[in-house]
């Protein structure tokens, strides 16, 4: 899927904003280029979810003038399901330590990212990562607690 977006990028308290026109969200760089850059990475990111939901990108508007003084930017991104680094459901139970019907409750509470290829569950590794980091960090956290506690 190729996706295409208006961001207006403007210069604020020392760095380069860059807001998109029909979308919530913004992103920023320190310079215009870099500022481009992530804009980029955000709306790819934007996109991949709206594939991984099924869900059809809004209708863009084109031909928008600045609100903030800055400059009109189109960026375009090309997406697909095969391009996000993902794992099976079973996996993810793997690396998670946990059952795959525990895998199936976290993707429909929201705490891991996937989709349904056919009659597959795939599992976005960032989403997996993310939630080995955060038992990590509570697990720190309870650390220094009982080590507190102790004292």
């Amino acid at each position: 899927m190729f996706v295409m977006q208006e961001f207006e990028l403007f210069e604020s308290e020392g760095y380069v904003l860059a807001f998109p026109f029909d979308l919530e969200g913004a992103t920023q760089g320190e310079t215009f280029a870099e500022a481009a850059e992530m804009a980029a990475d955000w709306l790819k990111g934007e996109a991949e979810w709206w594939l991984m939901t099924e869900r059809m990108p809004p209708e863009p508007s084109f031909g928008n003038e600045p609100q903030h003084g800055g400059r009109i930017v189109l960026i375009g991104v090309e997406v697909s399901l095969a391009s996000i680094p993902s794992m099976s459901a079973s996996e993810a139970a793997v690396a998670l330590g946990v059952s795959r019907p525990r895998i199936t409750q976290m993707l429909a509470s929201g705490a891991l990212m996937g989709w349904r290829d056919g009659r597959n569950t795939r599992i976005t590794v960032e989403s997996v990562s993310t939630r080995l980091a955060e038992r990590g960090q509570r697990a720190d956290e309870r650390s220094v607690f009982i080590g507190v506690s102790e004292a």
